[in-house]
């Protein structure tokens, strides 16, 4: 009867530790459900995205403030259309405020910064970011400087 009883008690604990390492799986790769948030669609253009990806984070003063949507190509620009989800909260972003990809830490996944304007005008729901920054290409710049140009 002590042998069931352990068995019962070690089965248990074999299930919490799975349903802790799924949960923990789920939280850090981001595919966990979360409470739909109110949102609305900034768009931005750049010449380059670098590592940009779907699902990464547009911070504001350090604050995540949104997700990246989507990225796509402009065909008659020939530039990276990044379309941001932004939290509804934020909701008075200026309109000359500028969209720059950030690096977090010197070798770390790329994100959208965005450096905020003085203008008493903000950003509405498909407004675009007239100034943006593209990413800075480390094997450009390396070979820019290896060459002295």
């Amino acid at each position: 009867m002590a042998q069931r009883t352990t068995e019962i008690v070690v089965g248990f604990f074999m299930i919490a530790g799975l349903i802790a390492l799924l949960f923990l799986a789920l939280q850090v790769s981001g595919l966990s459900p979360k409470a739909a948030t109110a949102t609305y669609t900034l768009y931005a253009n750049f010449n380059d995205t670098g590592g940009l990806t779907p699902r990464g984070k547009v911070s504001m003063a350090g604050v995540t403030v949104g997700t990246i949507e989507s990225i796509s190509l402009d065909k008659q620009t020939f530039q990276a259309r990044v379309a941001m989800s932004i939290h509804a909260d934020v909701d008075n972003i200026p309109s000359d405020s500028a969209a720059v990809i950030r690096t977090s830490g010197l070798l770390g996944e790329q994100y959208i910064d965005i450096s905020i304007g003085g203008d008493m005008e903000s950003l509405n729901e498909g407004d675009t970011f007239y100034s943006t920054q593209s990413a800075m290409n480390l094997e450009r710049l390396i070979s820019n400087f290896a060459s002295g140009r």
